[in-house]
């Protein structure tokens, strides 16, 4: 594999904790409640992804599974053979093939929001995307930020003041170039797991609030299908961002499967 020296924050102690961002997120879109609760039970790895954040730009296409073998080159920058692995949204996607090409570095596996394609996959409807793309066309930054918050959680959440302040100056640090998004999209519409979704071996837990506009719930419903093991929870009332949302149950959600998961 290619060296990719992405970006990283490193923290807390305890058995390793990959985390894999969605499109366009940065380690920092995790939030710092949702990492000091991790960080009390992990060694918490938090990356951003090639062309994202405060790793290294890119201009060529790539794909999910390539995603997947930046975060194994990373693993083993870091001296980490095996990690308990938390992918959200497109970092779901990486998560999986991850689990399925690099089965030996996934001890346990969280998939939140996310999509595993084939006929049952549904992507965002385009309506849920005009908004910010028309802010962003006319030039409105703070709309369109506006926008995507109220995309990515629930009604009733999108009024919470404080915690829109805090996504608002997240998505001014580090903005994802609208190139970098383009070829997130574009590698996320080839994404295809789902006849393959059975042969992965990690024990897996499956997130997704019944809210989320982004990959709406019947795609976390889907994947737990494939997967008959897995443990699927279904966040009643929130939307695609859950770990903001509910980042206390998350984090318990995601200690006690791992704890599980190292004891079997």
């Amino acid at each position: 594999m290619a060296e990719m020296n992405l970006h990283h924050v490193r923290r807390g102690a305890g058995e390793p904790l990959l985390l894999i961002q969605g499109m366009s997120g940065n380690h920092e879109h995790w939030g710092e409640r949702f990492l000091e609760l991790l960080e009390r039970d992990f060694d918490v790895i938090a990356y951003d992804h090639r062309g994202v954040g405060w790793s290294p730009g890119i201009e060529k296409s790539f794909t999910i599974a390539e995603l997947a073998d930046d975060a194994a080159v990373l693993l083993d920058r870091l001296g980490v053979d095996r990690a308990h692995v938390l992918g959200i949204s497109m970092g779901g996607m990486v998560a999986q093939e991850l689990a399925l090409n690099h089965p030996e570095r996934v001890r346990t596996l969280t998939l939140g929001c996310t999509y595993a394609g084939g006929p049952e996959g549904i992507l965002a409807d385009a309506e849920v995307f005009a908004p910010m793309v028309n802010a962003l066309r006319d030039g409105d930054r703070d709309g369109a930020i506006r926008a995507s918050w109220e995309a990515n959680v629930s009604a009733a959440f999108s009024a919470d003041a404080e915690a829109y302040a805090l996504f608002h100056a997240t998505a001014l640090r580090k903005p994802t170039a609208l190139r970098v998004l383009m070829l997130q999209m574009r590698a996320i519409a080839a994404h295809d797991t789902h006849l393959q979704l059975a042969e992965i071996t990690a024990p897996t837990l499956i997130i997704h609030g019944s809210e989320d506009r982004m990959l709406p719930v019947v795609n976390g419903e889907a994947i737990s299908r494939a997967m008959p093991e897995a443990r699927f929870v279904r966040y009643d009332g929130v939307g695609h961002m859950f770990w903001i949302e509910q980042p206390d149950r998350t984090a318990e959600l995601v200690r006690e499967h791992a704890l599980a998961g190292a004891a079997a």
